[in-house]
């Protein structure tokens, strides 16, 4: 990988990291720093990238959690989000550009991340105040994937504007 697009991988990672950290849950807190991930993924096509950057983004996710006992849960959750998003976006890669390959994956990637933390949350630790897995999928999974889909395509735009202007990611 050459300098200028681990550079430009590991500015996304931290934006998203502190993006994480300083959005105040309402009732639910947009992760950031999964769509960065997702923008991350889309920019570069190479796995092993996928990979690291996955971990990265678990680590930095369960060091800012506002859940209690979500340390484990974030980690494990982008290591197999990230897995799973990878694979479904090598058959869109050549047929479908970059803006459709972003708004596919965040949605699906924000119901695969959402749907796999609440699990190995209620599997680890417990799901928070008793409530059960269907009330914190429909109050905190669902308007996640809507705000996680408008501002990660927002955010997207703006990468891909700078980048386009400095062509950080202009080696395909």
């Amino acid at each position: 990988m050459n300098t200028k697009k681990m550079a430009t991988n590991a500015i996304l990672i931290a934006i998203g990291a502190i993006l994480h950290q300083v959005t105040p849950p309402f009732g639910m807190q947009a992760d950031f720093s999964l769509a960065m991930l997702f923008i991350i993924i889309v920019f570069n096509k190479d796995y092993k990238t996928t990979l690291l950057c996955g971990i990265i983004m678990g680590v930095f996710a369960a060091l800012t959690t506002k859940t209690p006992g979500g340390q484990l849960p974030n980690i494990i959750d982008k290591f197999i989000t990230c897995n799973v998003m990878y694979l479904i976006l090598m058959p869109l890669r050549n047929k479908v550009n970059k803006l459709v390959q972003v708004s596919i994956l965040l949605p699906l990637g924000t119901l695969v991340s959402g749907t796999v933390f609440l699990t190995l949350l209620a599997n680890i630790v417990g799901l928070p105040g008793g409530l059960s897995f269907n009330v914190l999928f429909i109050s905190v999974v669902v308007p996640t994937i809507i705000v996680n889909t408008i501002s990660g395509i927002v955010m997207f735009k703006i990468v891909e504007k700078i980048t386009s202007v400095n062509g950080s990611y202009a080696v395909e």
